[in-house]
């Protein structure tokens, strides 16, 4: 049987990607009152206060929004709200840091102030 073309498979695993962020994202609004807007806006307060050459860690964000009140089920429900935040313009990635959480993750990305503020 021949395998499906390289560029088939990552379109494929883009879409289940979306779809469970999505799913997350859904679950998350559902146990946490206005989780999505909350997350959103703290991100915003976050990147207003960072200066020019300003960055922030994504986990930092996330660890932030949770001491903050602004917990989800799981903190992968948080990757709708960069991905909001990002095409609005309010954080913008610049860089890979070392990650704390997760056992064998790749890096984390690093966030600097958007034009969107």
């Amino acid at each position: 049987m021949k395998k499906p073309a390289f560029i088939t498979r990552v379109r494929s695993a883009r879409k289940l990607g979306q779809e469970a962020m999505e799913r997350a994202e859904a679950k998350a609004n559902e146990h946490v009152a206005d989780f999505s807007a909350r997350a959103l806006a703290h991100i915003q307060t976050v990147a207003r206060s960072l200066g020019p050459d300003g960055r922030v860690r994504g986990e930092d964000l996330v660890n932030g929004a949770k001491v903050a009140g602004i917990r989800p089920h799981d903190d992968r429900a948080f990757g709708a709200v960069f991905q909001k935040a990002v095409r609005e313009g309010l954080i913008v990635p610049v860089a890979f840091a070392p990650r704390v959480k997760g056992h064998g993750t790749a890096g984390g990305r690093v966030y600097a102030r958007g034009e969107g503020v």
